[in-house]
């Protein structure tokens, strides 16, 4: 598996609100054997994640989504959809400090002796691209500190917006209508795709809509709110032409023709870096007949948007849940950046001549990547050596 497979949805007529655009996706039947809850956090939504290898993940986390599975065949009740809304994590009382840290074990955790399976929406991708490369320079060169070489890329930050920080995206959240089968969306800010979120029942999503407002996003899609004029919206134009339009069965014909063609438009143009990218796959969990996986894109720099997400699917490879993140182009130079210094073992030299660069300018990418405490004292007065002589 290296792309997105959302068999099974259609996509309907998007709704509008200033720049931002929802394009509702629809199933004719659920998918069955999974459903979707939220699992509330009290507090302030800051969580640290013990992450199990001395590491801790640490971000706004207001939430958790709790993945609940059943095998046919495998019991009593067993193959039967079940979901619990509103479940509440903590003890009764004010939190003990004006901003308290909730405290979780593992991004994905199952439930004891129950199908079900706890994890962190969006957190599981975000921590995934906090990995990349995250043990550092693999050989002993001295072009990297001490640190470098023993604590690796630790620690590593990227910045992201809550959706109610996003300008019209809440008031969008709010107004816009749910289609009858609706089991996901995807979502655009200035006609960009910001994100697309799937789940695999129509009453899972009804629930889970508003937690896309308590979502993160990246700083592009922040900079496309704040600059971005309104967008068009969806119209249709029927046009009688020699006689073709006779009754109501006629128009409604025509009618479905518009929609499908927009949403072939759709397919075609507006969701097609998403849909037609190769990712490298990592499965998280197997449960039952599904699999929790989070990727990664290739980090490209070819001038198409790329995402971070996470996806869990069925035993034919299909979409029955997916949240991504889109990364800024500052985040995806720095994942290419990583990308070619691990596959050339952090040997500068070589990694210059993969660029097609220069060893001072490799340096200067270091540190606009935010990496240049990774490099020894010399490797900087090098490059400032050279940037004088030339």
């Amino acid at each position: 598996m290296t792309r997105i497979d959302l068999t099974g949805l259609d996509v309907r007529p998007a709704q509008v609100w200033g720049g931002v655009r929802i394009v509702p996706l629809v199933r004719d039947e659920p998918v069955p054997g999974l459903r979707l809850r939220r699992e509330v956090y009290e507090g302030s939504g800051l969580g640290a994640v013990d992450l199990g290898d001395r590491t801790t993940y640490t971000s706004y986390v207001p939430h958790g989504f709790v993945a609940d599975w059943s095998t046919p065949g495998a019991g009593a009740g067993a193959g039967a959809e079940s979901a619990v809304y509103g479940t509440l994590l903590g003890g009764e009382g004010a939190p003990d400090s004006c901003v308290p840290v909730r405290r979780l074990h593992r991004l994905a955790k199952r439930r004891p002796a129950e199908r079900r399976l706890r994890f962190l929406p969006l957190h599981l991708a975000l921590e995934g691209y906090l990995a990349l490369h995250f043990g550092g320079p693999s050989v002993v060169w001295d072009d990297w500190s001490r640190k470098a070489l023993a604590h690796g890329l630790s620690p590593r930050a990227e910045a992201a917006y809550a959706g109610w920080s996003v300008p019209g995206m809440a008031e969008a959240l709010r107004i816009f209508e749910l289609h009858p089968g609706q089991c996901g969306m995807l979502l655009y800010v200035a006609d960009a795709l910001a994100a697309a979120f799937v789940v695999p029942h129509q009453d899972d999503y009804r629930v889970l809509h508003p937690t896309l407002v308590e979502d993160l996003y990246g700083e592009l899609v922040h900079q496309y709110a704040y600059f971005g004029g309104p967008v068009p919206e969806f119209t249709a134009r029927i046009r009688d032409g020699a006689g073709g339009i006779r009754n109501l069965a006629d128009l409604r014909a025509a009618a479905h023709g518009q929609e499908r063609a927009w949403a072939e438009a759709h397919d075609g143009l507006m969701a097609r870096d998403l849909l037609e990218t190769s990712y490298a796959f990592e499965r998280v969990y197997r449960m039952g007949d599904f699999d929790l996986h989070r990727f990664l894109p290739p980090f490209q720099r070819d001038g198409r948007e790329q995402h971070i997400g996470e996806l869990i699917t069925d035993h034919k490879g299909r979409a029955a849940y997916l949240k991504t993140f889109r990364l800024s182009d500052k985040q995806i130079r720095k994942g290419h950046l990583l990308r070619t210094l691990a596959d050339r073992d952090w040997h500068l030299e070589r990694t210059a001549e993969a660029l097609g660069t220069s060893y001072a300018e490799v340096v200067r990418r270091i540190e606009a990547a935010g990496l240049g405490g990774l490099l020894d004292s010399h490797v900087v007065a090098r490059r400032t050596r050279e940037k004088e002589e030339g």
